[in-house]
């Protein structure tokens, strides 16, 4: 009897953790909203992007989050971007950077916070708070503060608008500063009363 004893307990025992194991996949709660749900979380990135198969632009940044429900698609990058992008020779001619940026659809990007533009070819420079890059029509635009400085001037103004190169812009609500020719004695420009 002692010895049937102990065999039963086992015998419970075992039983017990035998039925503790279950082939089922784990279960959770079914997802409410997809939208808010990204598909890719990735961290540490530097990436290349081709046009026509040439290498024409670096991004690096920090952490990208991909969403593929939103309307538009949509790509965050909450930590900070920078976007280089290639001359024909491979060369950087453009530098951007920002605080937060947004890809909407593989196509405009929101670049936010600290935005800096940097122009090598036409040595210009650009900083705002906000920032619009339209890829497919090759042009920047914003609507809040900007200071952009090239080699002949600097200007502020409260909206902008650009050509992807920054050589031809427009700026609404300005002020700002071009050199005078010594030679001249009173500015072309200037309205005379009589």
């Amino acid at each position: 009897m002692r010895t049937i004893l102990p065999i039963i307990a086992l015998s419970i025992a075992a039983g017990a953790i035998a039925s503790c194991g279950n082939d089922a996949p784990p279960e959770s709660a079914a997802i409410q909203n997809r939208q808010r749900m990204p598909i890719m979380v990735s961290h540490g990135v530097s990436k290349l992007i081709s046009d026509s198969g040439i290498n024409r632009y670096k991004m690096i940044t920090e952490e990208w989050v991909m969403y593929d429900q939103t309307t538009p698609p949509r790509h965050d990058f909450l930590k900070g971007i920078l976007l280089l992008r290639f001359d024909n020779k491979m060369q950087v001619d453009m530098q951007i950077t920002a605080d937060t940026a947004y890809w909407y659809d593989q196509n405009l990007w929101e670049l936010r916070g600290r935005v800096y533009v940097n122009n090598e070819a036409s040595r210009t420079t650009y900083r705002s708070e906000q920032l619009f890059w339209d890829m497919n029509k090759h042009e920047f635009y914003s609507n809040v503060w900007m200071h952009i400085v090239t080699p002949e001037r600097e200007i502020q103004g409260n909206r902008f608008t650009s050509n992807e190169n920054m050589t031809r812009y427009e700026v609404i609500r300005d002020k700002g500063s071009l050199p005078m020719p010594k030679e001249e004695k009173e500015p072309a420009d200037t309205i005379r009363k009589s």
